[in-house]
C-alpha cells in the first residue's frame, strides 16, 4: 500500500524536474455538477500529460543494475512519451548511453 510518506518522497524527487501546473475553477462544470469543480492542467507538462510524473518517479528509483539494463515502455501513448522524455533528460545528465 502506498503511504503518505511514499507520496511525499516522490513529490520531493520529481519536483525539480516537473512543470508546476495550475489548478483552475470551472464555473460551467460546477453548475452542471452542483459542486465546486477544479481542473489540474497537466496538459502544461512538457509531454502534455500527467503520466510523466509517474514515469520520472520510477526512473529515479531504478537501481544501478536496472539502469544498466535500460527500460522499455510497451506503450505508444502518454506514458511512453513521459518515459522517453525523462530517459533522454536523465541520460544526457549522466553522460552515458543508458539510464
Amino acid at each position: 500500500m502506498i503511504s503518505t510518506s511514499d507520496i511525499e518522497r516522490a513529490y520531493t524527487a520529481i519536483r525539480p524536474h516537473i512543470v508546476r501546473t495550475p489548478i483552475v475553477y470551472s464555473q460551467k462544470l460546477s453548475d452542471l455538477c452542483g459542486c465546486r469543480t477544479l481542473f489540474k492542467l497537466e496538459n502544461f507538462q512538457t509531454t502534455g500529460s500527467f503520466k510523466e510524473r509517474g514515469a520520472l518517479n520510477k526512473l529515479l528509483n531504478l537501481s544501478e543494475v536496472e539502469r544498466e539494463k535500460g527500460v522499455v515502455s510497451a506503450s505508444a501513448g502518454n506514458h511512453a512519451q513521459g518515459v522517453a522524455y525523462h530517459c533522454q533528460r536523465l541520460t544526457s545528465r549522466r553522460k552515458s548511453s543508458c539510464l
